[in-house]
């Protein structure tokens, strides 16, 4: 009856789904630019991070181009409410992370927090069901209470990369570390575009003893 009345759309284009059809209608599934980064290990994501991040495994699901079908998720799943985005997205990437021997020594996994103010106001995380269904895809455990974000900043999608990188400062840290010493750490975040984000998040959980980490995202900046 429910579905009679206020009948489920496709989060990318907004027609209505058939039966069949979960979260995105069949056609703009086809149509979403999947990188299959997880069959190659020097993958944009390494690259972005190389020199800078050591990283155990990386990875992204889709590529994000402005006014693209991914923009168009990732604007409803941060702005509209719609967290099953992020679910449907890790369900997807979890069954293909699952399938690689590799990702199998995943221990936890830990999402890039919101700042407090940002997370009252939004009233979620839109990392967080993305990173709870690769948990359980990958048989790992997911905690929210080990990194903490100190400041508030803006988004870093389409900013000018001279913007991004001056006066910055620590935007993390690191709380309840024993819960992380010697764990395999597989961070996960929305979209990675200079990777500073990354990159301030990993220098402080590499103050941990025996850490090490791996990342994954929904989708990566062309």
């Amino acid at each position: 009856m429910l579905n009679l009345f206020f009948p489920p759309i496709c989060s990318a284009c907004a027609t209505h789904l058939t039966d069949n059809e979960v979260q995105v209608c069949t056609s703009c599934r086809h149509k979403l630019p999947l990188t299959n980064f997880h069959e190659d290990s020097n993958n944009a994501v390494h690259q972005i991070l190389y020199g800078r991040v050591k990283l155990e495994h990386a990875t992204a699901l889709l590529h994000f181009s402005k006014k693209g079908l991914v923009q168009q998720l990732m604007h409803n799943l941060k702005y509209r409410g719609q967290e099953s985005i992020g679910e449907f997205l890790g369900q997807w990437l979890g069954e293909e992370l699952k399938l690689i021997m590799a990702y199998h020594d995943i221990d936890i996994v830990v999402p890039v927090p919101l700042h407090k103010s940002k997370m009252k106001s939004r009233g979620y995380n839109q990392v967080d069901k993305f990173g709870m269904a690769l948990a359980n895809a990958l048989g790992a455990k997911f905690n929210t209470s080990v990194l903490v974000k100190t400041t508030n900043t803006a988004t870093q999608v389409f900013k000018d990369r001279l913007k991004r990188n001056v006066n910055r400062t620590p935007n993390f840290k690191v709380i309840n570390t024993h819960l992380l010493e010697h764990q395999h750490v597989l961070l996960v975040d929305d979209i990675i575009t200079t990777g500073a984000t990354i990159e301030d998040c990993a220098n402080c959980l590499f103050t941990i003893p025996g850490l090490k980490l791996s990342l994954a995202t929904m989708a990566i900046t062309d």
